[in-house]
C-alpha cells in the first residue's frame, strides 16, 4: 500500500496495485492507427487507441489486433509504451468496403487462435466479436463486446441506427449480446439499445464513457475575428463522409443563413470505399443550394483537427445516429459550442442549453436559427464555450481506462461456472 498522501491512497482506481493484465483489443475491419475520418476510421478508432494507451499507462500490456489492409503494413507497430498494433492476414491486403469484412471473419479468427492466449479479449464491432468470441472460449478466458453501432431494420428510419450492411450482422449482434461475458456501451443510450434491440442482459452491461485529451483539444488563447467582412468565420463538420452523418443537413442549414453573415462550412473527413464519389455529390448539393463558401479538407490527424476546432465558431454534428458523438466532446474541450442532432448518445455528449444546442428537428431553417443564436451573440457563445470546456475536463482517458479495468477484473475474479450459468439462463 502507498504511504500517507500517496497517489494510490488518493485514487486507487487510477493507480492499480494488482497484477497487470495482458489485454487483446480486436478491431477487425478498421485500424486504430488510422486518422479518424479516413475510410471507415471514426470515433471507434479514437476510443480504442486512446483507451489502449491509457491502459498501457496504467501498467497493462495491450495488443490491438486488426486486419492487414496493405502489403506495406508491418507485422507489428508500437503505438505507445506497452501498446502494440498487430496486423493479421485475413482476405486480400487491400482496402475493401466495410460490408465485405464478414467474409474474412473465419480467416481472422484462425490467425487470432494461433497467438498466445491473453488474459482477456475485448472486441470492438460485431465483425471482431464473431471472430474473437470462439477463440476466447477455446482459451477459457472472458470475452467483452463493444458494438459502437448497432444495425437497424432496413425499413426503419436512419435515425434508428446503421443499416445491416452485411448479411449476418443482425443475427451476429444478437448472438454476441447473448453469449459475451460482458457488454460495454459507450453511452447510456447505447446501453438501452443493446437491451431493447439485442436483448442484452442488464447485469452484464456496463457503460464506460469515453475521454478526451484536453491538452491537445484546448481553447484558443484569443479567438480570432472573422477573416473578412463578407464571412462570419467558419463552422466545422468532422465525420466519415457517408449519408448517416447528415452532411446534407449541414449544407442546407448553412445555406439558410443570411448570405452577408454566412460562415464558411469546413468539412473534415473522407468517403470510405462504400461511398466513392460521395464528396462530389456533396459538392453538387452545395452548388444547388447556392452555397459557395464550403471547403473539403479531408481526413485530419488529431493534432490538425484540434487546430481546426480551435479556430471554429461552431462545430455541427448533424448525424442521424451516434452511439456517443466523440467529436462533440472534442469540440467541447476546444471551447467551441456544438449544435447537434438529438440522436443517441449526443444527448449525453452535449448538455443542451449549457455546452451547446441539441435539436430534435432536421429542418435546415431550425438549424440555421440555432446557429444564428450563437453566431450573433458573443456573450452567449462565450458562456457555452466556457461550460463546454468545464464539461470536457471532467472526462479523460485515464478514467475511461480505469473503468474498463474494473469490468475486466470483475470478470477475471468471477468463477467461469458463474459466467456459463448466466449464459445458459439468458
Amino acid at each position: 500500500m502507498g504511504g500517507a498522501g500517496s497517489p494510490e491512497e488518493k485514487d486507487p482506481c487510477v493507480f492499480p496495485l494488482e497484477k497487470p493484465l495482458r489485454i487483446a483489443l480486436v478491431c477487425l475491419h478498421t485500424s486504430p492507427g488510422t486518422d479518424p475520418g479516413a475510410g471507415d476510421a471514426g470515433g471507434m478508432n479514437v476510443v480504442v487507441r486512446h483507451q489502449a494507451e491509457a491502459l498501457g499507462a496504467l501498467g497493462h500490456t495491450v495488443t490491438i489486433l486488426t486486419r492487414r489492409s496493405s502489403a506495406a503494413q508491418p507485422h507489428r507497430q508500437r503505438l505507445a509504451p506497452r501498446v502494440t498494433l498487430q496486423f493479421l492476414d485475413a482476405g486480400p491486403a487491400v482496402p475493401v468496403s466495410k460490408g465485405e469484412h464478414e467474409a474474412f471473419i473465419g480467416d481472422f479468427s484462425a490467425e487470432l487462435a494461433a497467438l498466445e492466449p491473453y488474459d482477456i479479449i475485448h472486441s470492438h464491432h460485431w465483425f471482431s466479436g464473431m471472430a474473437a468470441l470462439p477463440v476466447a472460449r477455446t482459451w477459457g478466458i472472458p470475452h467483452v463486446q463493444s458494438f459502437h453501432s448497432i444495425a437497424a431494420e432496413d425499413g426503419s428510419p436512419l435515425s434508428a441506427g446503421e443499416r445491416a450492411e452485411s448479411p449476418g450482422r443482425m443475427l451476429g449482434e444478437a448472438w454476441l449480446a447473448r453469449e459475451s461475458d460482458s457488454l460495454v456501451a459507450i453511452s447510456a443510450a447505447e446501453a438501452a439499445t443493446i437491451s431493447v434491440r439485442l436483448g442484452g442482459r442488464a447485469n452484464r452491461t456496463s457503460t464506460v464513457l469515453p475521454g478526451v485529451d484536453s491538452r491537445l483539444f484546448s481553447p484558443a488563447r484569443l479567438r480570432q475575428p472573422p477573416a473578412s467582412a463578407t464571412t462570419d468565420g467558419y463552422v466545422v463538420v468532422a465525420a466519415r463522409l457517408q449519408p448517416l452523418k447528415g452532411l446534407d443537413l449541414a449544407i442546407h442549414a448553412i445555406a439558410a443563413l443570411p448570405q452577408d453573415r454566412r460562415p464558411e462550412l469546413v468539412i473534415a473527413g473522407d468517403a470510405s470505399v462504400d461511398y466513392a464519389g460521395y464528396v462530389e455529390e456533396l459538392r453538387q448539393l452545395a452548388e444547388g443550394a447556392g452555397l459557395s463558401d464550403i471547403r473539403f479538407v479531408g481526413a485530419q490527424s488529431h493534432a490538425n483537427l484540434a487546430e481546426l476546432f480551435r479556430g471554429a465558431r461552431l462545430v455541427l454534428v448533424p448525424s442521424h445516429s451516434e452511439t456517443y458523438g466523440l467529436v462533440a466532446l472534442e469540440a467541447a474541450a476546444s471551447g467551441v459550442p456544438v449544435v447537434a442532432s438529438a440522436a443517441g448518445g449526443l444527448r449525453e455528449a452535449v448538455v443542451d442549453g449549457i455546452t451547446g444546442l441539441v435539436l430534435d428537428s432536421r429542418d435546415p431553417q431550425v438549424w440555421a436559427d440555432a446557429m444564428a443564436q450563437i453566431l450573433t451573440d458573443p456573450t452567449r457563445a462565450g458562456e457555452l464555450a466556457q461550460a463546454a470546456r468545464e464539461h470536457a475536463l471532467r472526462l479523460d482517458w485515464t478514467r475511461s481506462a480505469a473503468s474498463l479495468v474494473r469490468v475486466y477484473r470483475a470478470l477475471l475474479d468471477e468463477p467461469i461456472e458463474a459466467r456459463q450459468h448466466d449464459r445458459a439462463v439468458a
